[in-house]
């Protein structure tokens, strides 16, 4: 057992690195490890373990990349499904563009370099409070395939997504799945960072608009990623005019709007209101 090549000098610990090349073996590897009292974690781009290793923000004794698992290595469209590989990278879905809304929203993310190396899964796993890549997938009610000792599931994305993934211990992420009826419909993808294009949002917004009906969801707002049924229904109430309505978007969010180095609360509000100002002229014109 070895560390990864070239890991070793930039991560002040070791740690076993193993690339199984099947789901069974991947969840063996974990067995073995955890029996002997090894911290594992499981990843699937890698480059969040990287940084906060070296920095001693997190720490294992074995790794197991899923990288080399080929049930996490697809995008395409199967049977009217879209089914996504947790080990997808970021541009690989840009390049592909099955699903524009998402196509849109993780181009926002990071440079073009760091994008071939994060993943989707890697994304939604993240420990920072954005976790961009999750916010369509909330949109189009995913559905995501975990696997774990002893079985495999399909199951609903808000089952295990509650501000952030809340798998158990020993199962990760294997596919993110959508309904294609989903990856056509018209959309909004909107981030505003507080100096340049790349950096982490002020806030995000990525919008659907299904049935008559706009859907939308928030990054960067709150100290976590969301999607409210209360909120959709002030923004489709048309009762409300476009700035009451606003108003009280401001005032129904699910938590304290975050205040930190890159914007202050003042300044967030100020921007998410700005957002939803775009998003009620681009989609209602499309109803």
């Amino acid at each position: 057992m070895e560390n990864k090549e070239g890991e070793r000098t930039m991560i002040a610990f070791d740690f076993n690195y193993y690339k199984p090349s099947t789901i069974a073996e991947a969840i063996e590897t974990y067995i073995t490890a955890t029996s002997l009292r090894k911290k594992v974690i499981y990843y699937s781009g890698g480059t969040e373990f990287i940084t906060f290793a070296r920095t001693n923000k997190m720490h294992a004794d074995v790794v197991i990349d899923i990288k080399g698992i080929p049930e996490c290595n697809i995008c395409e469209i199967q049977g009217g499904q879209l089914i996504i590989g947790a080990a997808i990278s970021l541009n690989k879905l840009v390049e592909t563009n099955l699903f524009p809304l998402l196509s849109q929203t993780v181009k926002q993310i990071a440079n073009h370099s760091s994008r071939n190396k994060i993943t989707i899964g890697g994304n939604i796993n993240s420990q920072l409070i954005y976790r961009e890549g999750v916010l369509p997938f909330l949109l189009a009610d995913a559905k995501v395939k975990i696997a774990s000792q002893g079985e495999e599931k399909v199951v609903s994305l808000k089952k295990i997504f509650d501000r952030k993934m809340t798998l158990d211990e020993g199962t990760f992420l294997v596919q993110i799945i959508v309904d294609a009826s989903f990856i056509d419909l018209p959309y909004l993808s909107l981030k505003r960072t507080q100096m340049t294009k790349v950096g982490y949002p002020v806030v995000t917004l990525a919008a659907l608009l299904k049935e008559n009906q706009i859907r939308v969801a928030f990054s960067g707002l709150c100290s976590f990623p969301f999607r409210s049924k209360k909120i959709e229904a002030i923004v489709n109430d048309d009762s409300l005019s476009e700035r009451e309505r606003i108003e009280q978007i401001a005032s129904h969010l699910p938590a304290s709007i975050v205040d930190d180095s890159h914007a202050s609360a003042a300044y967030r509000g100020f921007v998410l209101k700005n957002l939803l100002v775009d998003t009620f002229e681009v989609l209602e014109g499309k109803k």
